[in-house]
């Protein structure tokens, strides 16, 4: 199906719900997306007066028409910006949300499920866990998602399956023309289960300018393990609201790896952490290397709602040139949740007069019985290592990139996987090269 014209995106975005209501989806699948557009319609687009965004302009996306669900030619296809290399993994593909089975590698692990997401609606995780966690958060471009969306990807990994290799999940944009695309995904991680996900987000040559507008539902049963890796390599004309909603059962752990590099334009990361069982653990890691004029915002909530829980949260953000970092992290402990054990960091190197951070760290307790913090530092090269490093025959740009890939060291070291922390440190270098 495809989409242009009208003289709004809001009128488009109207008329392709029409459109949805007449196929034949289950009733019970129509009145979520008709409950959704109704709730999108009450609030529209955020703006800067909503406190969340209110370090991120988006009427500039969203104030002009794009293609709608554009049909994509697959055919003969470069995905090489995705590899990384040395690892070996299993590869899931997505053309502007689309599953495409030809690129994809998956077929020899038993116990793992993958499939459309509008082919999922008849199963048993999907009619119990989708829409049933991030539409809660009360989010407008969630629920926007919720009624609109066309592609995405359900992925069921079952019980006591640990999975044998890495999989990962190739996000490709391509298009002519401007286009919109709305992805949403589904992962059902069942009890004592284990996977590793990685997420590459690329833009082929010569792709229009595009708008993205992903939502992600993670569920992790009874001692369900997860690391979850996001590696933003989309280019200029890329631009991403992401949002990702993780509800864990007791005993599990949930590893997000958030890493954003130069050239996407704009991304907005929404990434919250529900934490509603005892002896839950989960952390949340980002790096964020910026240049020319990009802007990245992530926002993130880590919700203590049962007691014995232990969260860790460390972001660090490095903007170069006039690109604007983003940060918003909110930890709350809830009544019940005694025994908490609650950390948060947000440290920023800012290079260049021009570069900007915006950080707001947030915790609020309402029970007595926890070890909580959280903090934040904000500096720009120290000149004074800087020159030791000179003065011991080290040239000026070979030790600037010594002193970032020092100051993320505390984030990398602590990625699960060898192979993609050494990626990410070489990418860190790539993006402080002079241009």
């Amino acid at each position: 199906m495809s989409t242009i014209v009208a003289n709004s995106l809001f009128e488009q975005l109207a008329s392709t719900f029409q459109e949805l209501e007449s196929t034949n989806e289950p009733s019970s699948l129509k009145e979520i997306r008709k409950g959704a557009f109704a709730q999108f319609e009450q609030q529209g687009f955020p703006t800067v007066k909503n406190e969340d965004w209110k370090y991120t302009n988006i009427h500039s996306l969203v104030n002009k028409t794009y293609l709608l669900n554009e049909d994509v030619d697959v055919s003969d296809l470069d995905l090489s910006q995705a590899d990384i290399p040395g690892l070996d993994a299993h590869r899931i593909v997505l053309i502007n949300g689309q599953y495409v089975l030809a690129f994809s590698s998956l077929e020899d692990e038993v116990g793992v499920t993958v499939k459309p997401i509008e082919e999922a609606v008849s199963e048993q995780a999907f009619q119990k866990h989708f829409a049933q966690h991030a539409d809660k958060t009360g989010s407008a471009v969630v629920a926007l998602n919720t009624a609109l969306h066309t592609s995405g990807l359900y992925l069921a990994v079952g019980k006591s399956k640990i999975v044998s290799k890495p999989i990962q999940i190739v996000h490709v944009a391509t298009g002519n023309s401007d286009f919109f695309a709305q992805t949403r995904n589904l992962y059902v991680i069942e009890a004592n289960a284990e996977v590793e996900i990685i997420e590459s987000f690329i833009t082929l040559e010569n792709s229009a300018k595009n708008l993205q507008n992903k939502v992600t539902e993670i569920v992790l049963d009874e001692n369900a393990k997860v690391q979850h890796y996001y590696l933003q390599l989309a280019s200029e004309v890329g631009h991403y609201i992401n949002h990702t909603e993780v509800y864990q059962a007791k005993y599990s752990l949930y590893n997000n790896y958030n890493c954003n590099f130069p050239g996407v334009s704009f991304v907005r990361n929404d990434i919250n952490v529900r934490l509603d069982a005892e002896n839950v653990e989960s952390h949340l890691y980002g790096i964020n290397l910026l240049a020319d004029k990009q802007l990245v915002d992530n926002h993130t909530i880590v919700d203590h709602m049962k007691p014995h829980c232990e969260s860790y949260e460390w972001y660090k953000n490095i903007p170069q040139d006039e690109s604007t970092a983003v940060f918003n992290g909110k930890i709350f402990v809830r009544e019940d949740a005694q025994k908490t054990n609650a950390f948060q960091q947000n440290n920023n190197m800012l290079i260049g007069d021009k570069s900007t951070v915006n950080t707001k760290p947030q915790l609020e307790i309402f029970a007595d019985d926890v070890k909580c913090s959280h903090g934040c530092t904000m500096g720009q090269f120290d000149e004074e290592a800087l020159f030791y490093l000179r003065a011991r025959g080290i040239g000026e740009e070979s030790a600037r990139t010594l002193l970032v890939h020092a100051f993320a060291f505390d984030v990398t070291s602590r990625f699960s996987n060898e192979v993609v922390r050494e990626y990410v440190e070489n990418l860190v270098s790539k993006g402080l090269e002079k241009k």
